[in-house]
């Protein structure tokens, strides 16, 4: 087994009455490609917002590279090596694609250690496939393209560990299979730990190595693909008819 990178122990996050994620835990390993699914309501950006610094969790410990991480504020994630996007890109809209990545690279500073891939703008817009639209208005580039350019935002301050929330989302099939393609390139090329999200369980499940299934704010599997979609509990929180799409 790779080195452990982020060790979530019992994660649990309250509003109010509500428990919206309910002593979740998981390991995420070096290296590893891991999606995590649920119904709508499962507590699925809950916790990824727990676990990248967006919202403090209730109780709980979360531990990177032997630090504790709970509570502190997101600069400590990024300095940790945690980077993530959002269900809806955030871009600077009248900055260039390129002004985009040199605000990442600026954010992290340039001292920090990486892969050769992210060493400039040029570099990244490569690796994401953005190098033609690098002088245009990050407004002017479509709703798709805009998302790949936030991953490359999120590239710049060179993570360890991406956390992809729905990045398929609103996406053509060519789109979303151009999507799965970079998510495995980028974890292959740059040995980083990538976590997606994706509401459609049959894109996410021809990527993934290892699926993490919440349901109602608990974890109710953690295996891999083969296996989640064979998982009964899993089923029925589906009601049989996504997990049956997976499966075939």
């Amino acid at each position: 087994m790779s080195e452990l990178f982020l060790d979530a122990r019992a994660i649990t996050v309250r509003f109010g009455g509500l428990t919206a994620v309910d002593a979740v835990s998981a390991a995420f390993h070096a290296g590893e490609l891991v999606g995590i699914i649920g119904p709508n309501g499962a507590g699925k950006t809950t916790f990824f917002n727990a676990i990248s610094g967006v919202i403090p969790p209730t109780s709980g410990q979360l531990i990177a590279g032997g630090r504790q991480l709970a509570g502190k504020p997101p600069h400590h994630y990024a300095a940790a090596g945690v980077a993530r996007t959002f269900q809806t890109p955030r871009v600077f809209a009248d900055m260039t694609v390129a002004a985009n990545i040199d605000f990442g690279l600026k954010f992290a500073g340039r001292r920090r250690a990486g892969s050769w891939h992210l060493r400039d703008a040029q570099s990244i817009l490569e690796l994401i496939g953005l190098t033609h639209l690098a002088q245009l208005p990050a407004a002017a580039i479509t709703p798709s393209q805009q998302r790949v350019l936030e991953i490359g935002m999120a590239l710049a301050t060179r993570p360890r560990l991406l956390l992809l929330d729905e990045v398929a989302a609103g996406l053509t099939e060519a789109e979303v299979h151009a999507m799965g393609d970079l998510i495995q390139r980028m974890r292959d090329e740059l040995g980083l730990t990538v976590v997606w999200i994706e509401h459609a369980v049959s894109t996410l499940l021809q990527y993934v190595e290892r699926v993490i299934v919440l349901h109602q704010g608990r974890k109710i599997a953690d295996g891999t693909p083969q296996e989640v979609v064979r998982n009964a509990e899993v089923i029925e929180a589906y009601l049989g008819d996504e997990m049956a799409e997976a499966a075939a």
